[in-house]
């Protein structure tokens, strides 16, 4: 008995330097990232990508520009060395969103949708008593739906480390929709993936096609952007989120692009396309801006038709991102000025796309 008493006391001796090793590297570990963090809004926008880009083969990165009328990009890779100019297809992410936007307003000036302020059981077969948001609310991420909701697939999704909203149907989205009722008076900016899936959904009502057929023909026929599509899982780069063909977050997160192409959607947004001219227009003031945007002199001001307006820094841009990928699209109005970012690295992967975008967009206005 005292030679097992004397074992438990040395295990427990063992097992609490080891809680206290692992909280110390713990602590380590969070006061450098603190530290890297204090970093970045000194560095340069070479310096933040040569340390995005630090002793990753992997990493190709695509910066492109317009300045003075001119378009331009480049490649990056490990150590932000640049490659050969060749194009690769990126996801896009969220960036998805400002399609969807545009899709909205072609919808409106066909006069398929009488306004942004209807609300949605305008379009959609849903019960009566219950409280829905307007097209408005949903381009705005203010109509009181959480950023997603549980469904099923989502657990075999993460079990398997697939795109979490992947076998989410458009037949569930809509149940969902069903049983949700919105306190009007509580609604503020919450950013919504959901949303903008019931966007989706409305889309289709109106024109009586599936959303992959109407973003697909708008992107590559309508705006000639021949290279971008709603994600078919092909492309260069790998690690493509899978999509089916009946999933409701397609509208919020599902294509694919090049950096010409991103470049001559750029161009759309400055030329105030008719397309996209009433996207910019601030629709609500949101102040959303996260303490980490702060620190990176990056706001949320106010919101369009999904673009996030910047009153600070007089841009409108936004950003998108995957699993494996993240991207950036800003500009500035005035000085007809953008930037986009494409990168085949995770969100989470040191800078970020958004970061590494406003960086270089203040260094072109300087």
């Amino acid at each position: 008995m005292a030679g097992g008493g004397k074992r438990r006391k040395k295990a427990v001796v063992i097992l609490a330097a080891l809680i206290l090793c692992a909280a110390l590297a713990f602590a380590g570990i969070t006061a450098y990232g603190k530290y890297q963090m204090s970093r970045i809004p000194g560095l340069t926008f070479r310096e933040a990508l040569a340390y995005t880009t630090k002793d990753n083969p992997d990493a190709v990165i695509t910066v492109g520009t317009i300045q003075n009328g001119e378009a331009s990009y480049r490649v990056y890779g490990e150590n932000g060395q640049e490659l050969p100019p060749e194009l690769h297809t990126y996801e896009i992410g969220s960036i998805t969103k400002t399609v969807t936007a545009g899709l909205i307003g072609k919808a409106v000036s066909e006069g398929k949708i009488s306004s942004i302020e209807d609300t949605i059981e305008t379009y959609l077969p849903l019960p009566d008593g219950n409280a829905y948001p307007t097209i408005r609310e949903l381009l705005t991420h203010t109509s009181g739906y959480k950023g997603y909701y549980f469904e099923p697939p989502m657990i075999s999704n993460f079990l398997t480390g697939r795109n979490d909203f992947f076998g989410v149907t458009k037949e569930m989205a809509l149940d969902r929709a069903r049983n949700l009722s919105m306190d009007k008076e509580n609604c503020g900016f919450v950013y919504s993936n959901y949303g903008y899936a019931v966007l989706g959904l409305v889309l289709e009502s109106v024109y009586g096609a599936d959303y992959t057929s109407l973003a697909n023909d708008f992107l590559q026929n309508t705006l000639g952007l021949t290279g971008t599509k709603v994600s078919d899982q092909s492309g260069d780069l790998g690690n493509y989120w899978d999509w089916a063909a009946n999933d409701a977050y397609l509208p919020a997160g599902s294509v694919t692009s090049n950096i010409s192409d991103m470049l001559s959607y750029a161009r759309m947004q400055l030329d105030d396309d008719p397309y996209f001219s009433q996207c910019h227009k601030s629709l609500q003031t949101i102040n959303a801006s996260t303490k980490e945007y702060q620190a990176m002199g990056i706001e949320m001001d106010e919101i369009g038709m999904a673009w996030i307006i910047d009153r600070k820094l007089g841009i409108i841009w936004h950003n998108g991102g995957t699993g494996s990928y993240n991207s950036y699209m800003g500009f500035h109005p005035e000085t007809k000025t953008a930037v986009v970012v494409l990168s085949n690295l995770a969100p989470s992967e040191r800078i970020p796309a958004t970061v590494l975008g406003v960086k270089l967009l203040m260094e072109l206005e300087k």
